[in-house]
């Protein structure tokens, strides 16, 4: 009985996924409208997406604020009757901005579509951003913003942010105390007047599509009134700063946070589908390198991982992890210990194929239902690529050598462009 519960469970190689393309309309006023069919449920995810993320805002906060505030009144509805109404109708509804992009996601059943585009139209469309419910949102962000000055995790992702984009650009300034007294009514409805219009939109819906909705979208953002793009709010690129190793002193703290990387390539550029791989190995999944060495060999964390993100402008990778303060300094070393590693000694077969593995059973599950394909979707589309990028993707994974793996990872990690953000009690 003990020798059967050491044999491992065969694996096989993940099939090829057959990703549903989406069908793309423009709405009569030129609004784009991506369809994508799938599923068997009643059930449909309609999200607007908007270039109005953190890159457009001129002061701090004033995107996920004015994101944060559409579902708090509008014209012809106050907030409670708002939200009691998607209560009613069984309507989900998401909101977010990101440093790029910003909108609203809604779930919801077939049958109740045009309640959720009446809402959605008041929503987007017709805030009002009333003063009470942004002063009382806006102390209660204040107060989570103080909770997260006490944690060194997020303490050193914002020096990260300001080290590799540069302390003035959109991507990389941090937020003060002061910035939460710099949002008012005004300034909100200013931004939402810019870059919440129909010509920096566009719609994305998936599920089991009602057979009208393409029509009834029509009915309720197809008649609205096209101006010129607004290009006010464009910024330069992210520019880093000089000092690549930055300790923020933080008492009475038991551990140290350690975030390490730099600007690179996003997912326009040709490297990127063999720079995901190196990824993975380094530290994008719980058997890889940083964390065999780090976690499980030496005992010096709980966790440790690598990141690779794509941005409009740019991308970044970091490594990230936190650790007794002890430990910090030698963390640090076994991390570059692995990047040297990766640039000179070739990575053998075995673990390659596990990292195929695990890599090509993540992609099916980022096509795993109607859901899953529009947020893929729109993962590409964002940067202006289409379904081509997963088949090139799936393909580096299959095929990429080790020889290339070196190659990449001596053009990306070189050590001395790496920044090294510490954060925790000396």
């Amino acid at each position: 009985m003990n020798n059967l519960q050491r044999i491992q469970p065969p694996v096989y190689p993940a099939e090829k996924v057959i990703i549903p393309k989406a069908k793309s309309i423009r709405l009569n006023n030129g609004i784009p409208l991506y369809l994508i069919e799938a599923g068997t449920e009643d059930i449909m995810r309609l999200e607007f997406t908007f270039r109005a993320g953190q890159v457009k805002e001129n002061i701090p906060l004033l995107s996920s604020t004015c994101n944060m505030m559409l579902s708090e009144g509008s014209q012809n509805f106050s907030s409670e009757e708002l939200n009691r109404s998607l209560d009613f109708y069984g309507v989900f509804l998401n909101q977010s901005a990101e440093k790029d992009s910003a909108g609203i996601v809604l779930y919801f059943l077939n049958k109740h579509i045009e309640k959720v585009l009446e809402f959605s139209h008041e929503i987007l469309f017709r805030p009002v951003f009333p003063e009470a419910e942004l002063n009382a949102l806006m102390k209660k962000r204040l107060r989570w913003y103080m909770v997260n000055r006490e944690k060194v995790q997020n303490l050193a992702m914002d020096s990260f942010f300001e080290s590799i984009f540069g302390r003035h650009h959109p991507y990389g300034y941090q937020i003060h105390e002061h910035d939460f007294e710099k949002i008012t009514p005004g300034v909100l409805s200013d931004f939402h007047s810019k870059f919440y219009t129909p010509e920096n939109m566009a719609i994305i819906i998936s599920g089991k599509i009602h057979s009208q909705t393409a029509d009834l979208l029509n009915s309720h953002y197809g008649h609205i009134v096209l101006k010129s793009l607004n290009n006010e709010a464009f910024v330069n690129l992210p520019a880093s700063e000089k000092l690549k190793k930055i300790h923020v002193e933080k008492s009475g703290t038991v551990q140290t946070a350690i975030r390490i990387g730099s600007m690179t390539i996003n997912k326009r550029h040709n490297d990127y589908p063999g720079l995901k791989v190196l990824d993975s190995i380094l530290g994008g999944y719980f058997g890889s390198r940083l964390m065999k060495n780090i976690r499980e060999e030496k005992g010096y964390t709980y966790g440790i991982s690598s990141s690779l993100s794509s941005l409009d402008l740019t991308g970044y990778k970091v490594i990230s992890t936190e650790v007794g303060q002890k430990y910090c300094q030698k963390t640090i070393e076994e991390i570059y210990r692995e990047i040297r590693l990766l640039q000179s000694v070739p990575v053998k077969k075995e673990e390659m194929d596990v990292v195929r593995n695990y890599m090509s059973g993540e992609m099916v599950r980022m096509f795993d239902g109607p859901f899953a394909l529009a947020e893929s979707f729109k993962s590409a589309w964002e940067f202006g690529l289409d379904n081509n990028y997963y088949y090139s993707l799936a393909e580096k994974i299959k095929t990429v050598t080790p020889d290339e793996i070196i190659e990449l990872a001596k053009t990306y990690y070189k050590i001395d462009d790496l920044y090294e953000i510490t954060v925790g009690s000396e």
